[in-house]
């Protein structure tokens, strides 16, 4: 199996459980990085992994939109977005998947301990800003892949309650994650939200052999919920845990954190730059973007959503293909995975733009995702053309995108927001 590119430990600064009111200023959750981007050893591109990174990331949108359209409908769906098939590996993925592959890390992770139960049970989970569930292993599940997890056990907790419903989303080796829907009191940092709905899942996808988290917790709006309930921030808000409803983002190489309740203006410069979403479509999703290469924009009037469980950039094929017409010496790498290629060290300055705002810079350690062959001089670029299914018109920016800002998700507002990196 595989585990993650850049998977991040957390060290949890706790607050005092005496205290009755929330920390003041938010609690931070310093994030610790241990291994670096999409590539070999060697600095080429690993297509392997890409295609896994890209098959998890169609069927995590695959099964948002599912969501979305039981708890919503689809007329909140933008333009052009459907509900796609399966995203299914080929044989040979698959079969590697069952195996431990120590090389085989699909995409970044920011992971950190999260408590359940009364007393408290610990896991190691992911922070995804591109789904709106908790899961985690049950202690009914006794296959090979939950036999390295921590799990949960209900009947340890006095705060537990089971529920009505299951939970369950599908994977690219044809395994899933599904299990029941319970209720407790869920901790990160010292931060509680009571009667919480998660999954204590029993079926747990092969996909997560090898891979260190236990489990997921997600970060987007309610409406993306297959539990069709609040994710454990809004919780955590609407109980009052934390003074502001809003997560503040550094991922980077060096002193990374995950701030609850606030920002951290220790780690940015400037104001924030904040643009509206649409809470009803479920998504950190902002409107009216703009691709530039060099002075120029590329692409423009486009969507984009931001999503911290997902490793690199996606846009619709065409947008895609006419930003890298603009990219002096760039080409096709791989038509079927919408990867392009460019001249390595010769990239222009990219960055995104919203509303008429500042230009967002991508650096070209961030984007580049190594070399075709050792010696090509062409390098791989962090942003493929690929049909997700979320719209027409729609772009996925993940942590390529991630990296180089300070990146706020304020429920307060309703926005996202931009800063640059202290």
């Amino acid at each position: 199996m595989f585990s993650k590119t850049a998977l991040l430990t957390v060290a949890l600064a706790l607050m005092a459980s005496a205290s009755p009111l929330p920390p003041k200023n938010g609690v931070a959750v310093p994030f610790t990085k241990r291994s670096s981007s999409m590539k070999n050893t060697d600095g080429t591109f690993n297509a392997d992994r890409a295609m896994i990174a890209s098959a998890r990331t169609i069927n995590k949108h695959r099964a948002n939109l599912l969501n979305l359209e039981k708890n919503v409908g689809p007329h909140v769906f933008k333009e052009g977005a459907f509900i796609k098939e399966l995203a299914v590996l080929p044989s040979h993925l698959i079969k590697r998947q069952s195996e431990p592959l120590t090389n085989i890390d699909d995409d970044i992770e920011w992971a950190g301990a999260v408590s359940i139960g009364t007393p408290a049970q610990n896991f190691f989970i992911d922070f995804d800003t591109g789904s709106s569930d908790l899961w985690v292993p049950s202690a009914s599940c006794n296959s090979t892949t939950c036999a390295s997890k921590s799990r949960y056990t209900a009947s340890s907790s006095s705060t537990s309650a089971k529920k009505n419903g299951t939970f369950s989303i599908q994977y690219g080796d044809g395994s899933t994650v599904s299990g029941p829907i319970f209720t407790d009191t869920v901790s990160v940092a010292g931060v509680s939200a009571t009667k919480q709905h998660f999954s204590p899942v029993t079926t747990l996808s092969t996909s997560f052999n090898d891979d260190p988290i236990d489990g997921i917790l997600g970060l987007a709006f309610p409406a993306l919920s297959s539990m069709n309930q609040d994710p454990f921030f809004f919780s955590a808000v609407a109980q009052r845990a934390v003074r502001a409803g809003e997560l503040g983002f550094k991922l980077a190489t060096n002193g990374s954190e995950l701030y609850l309740g606030g920002t951290n203006p220790a780690l940015f410069s400037g104001a924030l730059e904040y643009h509206g979403v649409d809470a009803s479509a479920g998504f950190w999703q902002i409107g009216a973007a703009r691709a530039f290469v060099g002075g120029a924009a590329a692409v423009a009037g486009f969507d984009t959503v931001i999503d911290s469980g997902t490793t690199i950039m996606y846009g619709p094929p065409d947008a895609v293909k006419a930003f890298y017409g603009a990219v002096p010496g760039a080409g096709v790498h791989d038509r079927a995975q919408g990867f392009y290629h460019y001249p390595c060290g010769s990239l222009p300055k990219i960055s995104f733009a919203w509303h008429g705002g500042k230009k967002w810079e991508v650096t070209e350690e961030n984007f580049n995702l190594g070399e075709t062959k050792s010696g090509s001089g062409k390098c791989v670029g962090a942003l493929a053309g690929q049909d997700i299914g979320l719209g027409s018109s729609v772009w996925l920016l993940g942590d390529s995108f991630m990296k180089n800002v300070y990146t706020a998700f304020s429920t307060d507002k309703k926005a996202v927001g931009f800063a640059a990196l202290a």
